[in-house]
């Protein structure tokens, strides 16, 4: 009888997961762009090479 057994499958550890463009479908390489899911071209966001976000706090009591 015939060995019915699967093939094993082999997957790349290292290999990063594709991601596509939401707007256009292209596939990204960019991290900035891999982070947001939109390409250079269709992000209406400038690109200043970090993501920052300021938050107003009142100053610790005692410092």
């Amino acid at each position: 009888m015939a060995d019915r057994r699967q093939e094993t499958l082999l997957i790349d550890p290292g290999g990063r997961a594709r991601i596509w463009c939401r707007e256009c479908g292209r596939e990204l390489t960019d991290p900035i762009s891999r982070q947001r899911r939109l390409g250079a071209e269709c992000d209406s966001e400038p690109r200043t090479g970090h993501d920052r976000h300021d938050v107003d706090q009142d100053p610790i009591p005692g410092l």
